[in-house]
C-alpha cells in the first residue's frame, strides 16, 4: 500500500494540528519518560536491607549476606514458582512473606502474653475479647514502629520479637526439612542448614518490610500488604480512593472512546473481495514458516498436558492418580515449563507470521530466506529444549546454586529460563529481525513516507526483541523492588503492549490490502488503537507493582492509567465486524482466522477488561493479590486474547498456503467452538468460583489464612478444581483438533501443488 491510498487523517497537515504519528511519538515520550522516573523513584525508596539485624543485647540474628544469598538460593529452586513473595509467584504453597509475618506476630504476642513464643492462632482466638484486643494492639506496636538506623544501617528488634523471630527459624527449619505434602513443598528443598536459614531470613526481611511503617508514613514499605488483623496490616485510605478514580477513568474512557469510534464520517465503502482472493504461490520461505507453525502447535499440547498436572497437584500434592509423579516432576517444574510453553508457543506463531507476511507485504523472496527461516526455527527449538532442561535441572536440585541462575532457572514468572538462554533467545529475536526486514525492504522503498504503515511494520517489530532485553537488567541479586519493576517491563510491555501492537499492524495491514478493513481506515485505526495501547499500557505497567516495596504514588498512577486497557482491540474488532456485514465473500475465504481475531476482542473485554480490572483497583487487589483471583485474569487473557491472537495469524497464513483439499472447515469449526467454549467452563465451574471462596477468606481473615493449607485442602477448592475438568476436557480437545489440522496442513504445504494461484513472488538478485 502506497501513500496516496493512506486515509488523511493519518497524514494530516499541521493546519488540523499534530498528525496521529506525531501524538504517538509524543504520548510515548511522556509515558515512558514518566514509566523511567517512577523507577528511579523505586529503586531510591526500596525497603533498605539492613546490615545486621539484632537483639536488644546485640546479638547479630541475620546479616545482609544472609538475606542476599536467601534470596538467590531461593529463586535457584525455582523461586516464584513455589510459593510467592509479597503476593507475586504461584498460589498451592504459603506467600512466605505472609506466611513468616503471621507466624512472628503470633510467637511475639506469645512472648507479650506468657513469655512462650510457641504460640497458635487458636491459642490468640480463646482469650477473651478484652484480652485478645489489648495482645494484638501491643503486637501492632511492636511490629509498626519502625526500628530501622540509617545511620548504622542496621535493625534493632524488641526482645519479644526477637524471642518470636527464634521460633519461626524453628519452625521452617522443620518445614523446610520435612517439607508438606498438602502444599507441595517437597522434603530437602534445600541442601543444608545454611541454605534454610539463608532462605528464612530472606523470607523474614520481606515480612520485616511488609509491616514496618516506612519513614513519615502511617503505612508499611509494601503498603501494609498482606492483609493481617494481628500486627495491624489494614489497606491505606488512599487505597479507596484512587479505586473509586480508577472506575469513574474507566466509565469516562469507554464513553469518549466510543463516542469518538461512532462519530467517525464513512468516507469508503469495502469492496467485496472475490471468493478466493489472488495469491502468489507460496515462496520457500513461507513453506518454511508452516513447520514454525506445527512446532507451535505441539508446543501448545505440550504446555495443556503441564496444566492438568500443574492443576491436580491442588488436590493431590505428591502424584498424579497414585503414581509419584513429584519424584520426578515437581510441582515447581511442572508449573515453571507450564507457564514457559505458554510464552513459546504464542511466540512461535507471531514471529512465524512476521516471516511469512514479510515475503507477502515486500512482494519479493530474498535468496536464502527459506535457509535462514530454517536456521531460526531450529536454534528456537534448541532454545526451548535447552532452557527448559535447565529450569527443571534448578529446581530439582541438579544444578548448583551458582549455575542455576546463568543455565537453570532465573526464579521469576514468565522470565524463569536461564540467562544463557535469555541471551540466546534475544540473539534468535535479532536474527528474526534481520530476516524479516530483507524480506520486507522492498515495501519499505516504494512507501516515501516514514510514517506509513510499512514503516510502521518494521518499527514494531523493532520492539519485539528490544523490549524483551529488558529482562537483562536485573540479576539474581537484584533488590527485589528492582527486579519486579523489571520484570513487568517485559511481562506487561513486551507481551501485552508491542506484540500486541505487532499483531495489529500485521492484521490491519492483510485485511486493508484484501480489502474488507477499509482502505482509508487501516493506517487511522493501527494508530489509534497504538496510542491506546501505549497511552494507558506504559504507565499502567506499575498497576503490578502496588505491593512490591513501591512508594504509594505507584497505586495512583497504576490504577488510573491501567484502567485505559479496557478497549485498545475493540476498534480493529468494530472494524472487522462492520466489515463483515457487506463483504460475505471475504468471510467466507478467511472465516475461521477472522473468528479467532474475533474471539481475540471477546477475550481482549473480558478476560484483559472484566478480569483484569477485577484485580486492578488497588483497595481489590490489597485483598486479591496472590490468590486464584489473579489465574481468572491469566487464563482468560494469555490464552483468550494472546493464544486467540496467535491462533488467527497462524490461520490468517495457513489460510494462503494450504492447498484446498487440505483446509478443512469441520475440524476448524469442532476446534474454535470447543477451545472457546472450554475456557468459558474452565472459567465458571472452576476458576471463578475458586478464587472467589478465597478472597473471601482472605477479606474476613487475612491473606495468611487465605495462602493456608487449611484453605488450600478445603472441600470447596478442591471440588472446584475437580469441576475445572470438563472445561479442561473440552479445551484440550479443541486443541488437539487444531494440531492435527496444522499438521494435516503443513504436509498437504509440501506435497501438493497449490492450485489457482498467480505466480511466484519474485526472486531477489544476487
Amino acid at each position: 500500500m502506497t501513500d496516496s491510498t493512506l486515509p488523511q487523517s493519518a497524514t494530516a497537515t499541521k493546519s488540523k494540528g499534530l498528525s496521529l504519528p506525531a501524538w504517538l511519538v509524543l504520548i510515548c515520550l511522556v509515558a515512558f519518560t514518566i514509566l523511567l522516573t517512577a523507577g528511579a523513584v523505586i529503586w531510591k525508596n526500596a525497603p533498605p536491607i539492613p546490615e545486621a539485624i539484632r537483639s536488644p543485647q546485640q546479638e547479630v540474628l541475620i546479616t545482609k549476606a544472609d538475606i542476599q544469598d536467601g534470596q538467590v538460593t531461593y529463586l535457584a529452586r525455582g523461586g516464584q514458582h513455589l510459593g510467592s513473595i509479597w503476593g507475586h509467584g504461584s498460589y498451592l504453597a504459603p506467600d512466605w512473606s505472609a506466611d513468616v509475618l503471621h507466624r512472628w506476630g503470633l510467637a511475639t504476642a506469645g512472648v507479650l502474653y506468657n513469655g512462650n513464643p510457641d504460640f497458635s492462632q487458636a491459642d490468640l482466638e480463646v482469650l477473651s475479647p478484652e484480652k485478645r484486643a489489648g495482645l494484638e494492639a501491643r503486637v501492632r506496636q511492636t511490629f509498626k514502629t519502625n526500628r530501622y538506623d540509617p545511620e548504622t544501617q542496621e535493625l534493632i528488634l524488641t526482645s519479644s520479637q526477637a524471642q518470636g523471630l527464634q521460633q519461626v527459624f524453628r519452625d521452617y527449619h522443620e518445614l523446610l526439612i520435612n517439607g508438606s505434602p498438602v502444599q507441595s513443598i517437597p522434603s530437602h528443598w534445600f541442601k543444608n542448614d545454611t541454605q534454610i536459614h539463608n532462605v528464612t531470613a530472606f523470607f523474614t526481611w520481606t515480612a520485616w518490610a511488609a509491616v514496618a511503617n516506612r519513614p513519615n508514613a502511617p503505612f508499611s514499605y509494601t503498603a501494609n500488604w498482606p492483609h493481617d488483623d494481628l500486627v495491624g496490616n489494614q489497606p491505606p485510605g488512599q487505597f479507596l480512593v484512587w479505586s473509586i478514580v480508577s472506575v469513574i477513568t474507566l466509565i469516562a474512557g469507554i464513553g469518549i472512546f466510543l463516542f469518538v469510534y461512532l462519530t467517525q464520517e464513512e468516507s469508503e465503502e469495502v469492496q467485496p473481495v472475490p471468493a478466493r482472493p489472488a495469491m502468489a504461490i507460496p515462496t520457500p520461505s513461507q513453506k518454511v514458516t508452516s513447520l514454525f507453525f506445527g512446532v507451535a502447535m505441539a508446543l501448545f499440547l505440550f504446555q495443556i498436558v503441564m496444566g492438568m498436572f500443574t492443576a491436580h497437584y491442588a488436590v493431590e500434592a505428591e502424584g498424579f492418580y497414585g503414581l509419584p509423579l513429584s519424584n520426578f516432576l515437581p510441582y515447581a517444574a511442572s508449573r515453571t515449563w507450564h507457564l514457559q510453553l505458554g510464552i513459546y508457543w504464542i511466540a512461535t506463531c507471531w514471529l512465524a507470521a512476521g516471516l511469512y507476511f514479510a515475503p507477502r507485504f515486500g512482494q519479493k523472496e530474498p535468496k536464502y530466506q527459506g535457509v535462514g527461516n530454517m536456521i531460526l526455527l531450529i536454534a528456537l527449538a534448541g532454545i526451548v529444549v535447552g532452557s527448559m532442561i535447565g529450569t527443571w535441572e534448578a529446581v530439582t536440585g541438579v544444578l548448583s546454586v551458582k549455575n542455576s541462575f546463568l543455565w537453570g532457572h532465573q526464579g521469576y514468572e514468565y522470565v524463569e529460563l536461564g540467562r544463557v538462554w535469555q541471551v540466546f533467545l534475544i540473539g534468535g529475536m535479532v536474527f528474526w529481525l534481520w530476516l524479516l526486514y530483507r524480506a520486507f525492504r522492498p515495501a519499505l522503498q516504494k512507501e516515501e513516507n516514514p510514517t506509513g504503515l510499512s514503516h510502521f511494520f518494521l518499527y514494531s517489530a523493532i520492539t519485539i526483541p528490544l523490549f524483551y532485553s529488558v529482562g537483562l537488567m536485573y540479576t539474581s541479586h537484584t533488590p527485589v523492588s528492582i527486579a519486579e519493576y523489571w520484570r513487568w517491563w517485559v511481562i506487561h510491555l513486551w507481551v501485552e503492549g508491542f506484540f500486541e501492537v505487532f499483531a495489529t499492524v500485521v492484521i490491519a495491514y492483510l485485511c486493508s490490502e484484501l480489502g474488507f478493513l477499509k482502505k482509508s481506515s487501516a493506517l487511522q485505526a493501527t494508530y489509534l488503537t497504538t496510542i491506546l495501547y501505549l497511552g494507558s499500557g506504559v504507565i499502567g505497567t506499575l498497576h503490578h507493582l502496588y505491593f512490591s516495596g513501591t512508594p504509594s504514588f505507584i497505586a495512583a498512577l497504576g490504577s488510573v492509567f491501567s484502567a485505559l486497557e479496557v478497549v485498545p482491540l475493540s476498534l480493529i474488532g468494530f472494524e472487522i465486524l462492520k466489515a463483515l456485514k457487506i463483504s460475505r465473500e471475504a468471510e467466507g475465504f478467511y472465516r475461521w482466522p477472522l473468528r479467532f481475531f474475533i474471539a481475540t476482542c471477546f477475550w481482549n473485554l473480558i478476560g484483559a477488561g472484566v478480569f483484569g480490572f477485577l484485580i486492578n483497583p488497588p483497595i481489590v487487589l490489597y485483598y486479591s493479590q496472590g490468590l486464584n483471583t489473579t489465574p481468572i485474569h491469566a487464563h482468560s487473557a494469555l490464552f483468550g486474547v494472546y493464544g486467540c491472537l496467535a491462533l488467527a495469524l497462524m490461520l490468517f497464513a495457513l489460510r494462503e498456503l494450504v492447498p484446498e483439499q487440505a483446509w478443512n472447515e469441520k475440524l476448524l469449526r469442532f476446534s474454535f467452538w470447543s477451545i472457546n467454549i472450554g475456557l468459558a467452563v474452565m472459567m465458571i465451574f472452576g476458576l471463578i468460583p475458586n478464587g472467589f471462596y478465597q478472597l473471601t477468606e482472605s477479606v474476613n481473615h487475612g491473606t495468611w489464612y487465605a495462602r493456608s493449607a487449611e484453605v488450600i485442602t478445603s472441600p470447596w477448592m478442591e471440588w472446584t478444581v475437580w469441576l475445572r475438568i470438563p472445561g479442561d476436557v473440552i479445551f484440550a480437545l479443541g486443541a488437539v483438533t487444531m494440531f492435527f489440522f496444522t499438521v494435516r496442513a503443513v504436509i498437504a504445504i509440501f506435497r501438493f501443488p497449490v492450485p489457482g494461484r498467480t505466480g511466484q513472488l519474485q526472486d531477489a538478485e544476487s
